[in-house]
């Protein structure tokens, strides 16, 4: 299963990815990735270890991923396993013309990935990832607080 959106966001690409990148502050502007901490390593880069609470349906599940790939304004990739399903996650960034296109995508791959399917996992995990893309543009762009 793969999710993959994408956003433009009107703000210098150095200002995107300090707010992306700077995992202390997403507590602050981040409504989707809750509880946001560093378990291991210090912010954002290749080896650190993080973890925050997602909401896809009423209970939060804590999700831990590893930052397995970090090339500073350019792509981060993390990857993790959760309740027999393996997910790795990466996000580009591409100036164009005064802005940036933000690209999440999202790869799933398990033997429990059809149960997840089955319960509408993959639409509420769409969501959030839209939501998401959607609090860094406001926070980057200066269109009011999130928090």
């Amino acid at each position: 299963m793969v999710i993959k959106e994408s956003i433009r966001i009107h703000a210098p690409l150095p200002v995107v990815w300090s707010v992306f990148s700077t995992l202390a502050e997403w507590n602050r502007w981040n409504t989707v990735c809750r509880d946001c901490c560093l378990v291991e390593g210090e912010g954002m880069a290749a080896g650190t270890c993080f973890s925050f609470s997602l909401r896809p349906y009423y209970l939060p599940v804590k999700i831990t991923p590893r930052i397995s790939r970090c090339d500073q304004g350019r792509e981060v990739v993390w990857e993790g396993r959760r309740l027999g399903i393996n997910a790795r996650h990466s996000f580009t960034f591409q100036e164009e013309e005064g802005a940036v296109l933000l690209v999440s995508t999202e790869v799933f791959s398990g033997p429990l990935l059809w149960v997840s399917s089955l319960l509408g996992v993959p639409a509420k995990l769409h969501g959030l990832t839209r939501n998401l893309l959607s609090d860094i543009k406001r926070k980057c762009e200066g269109c009011g607080k999130i928090e």
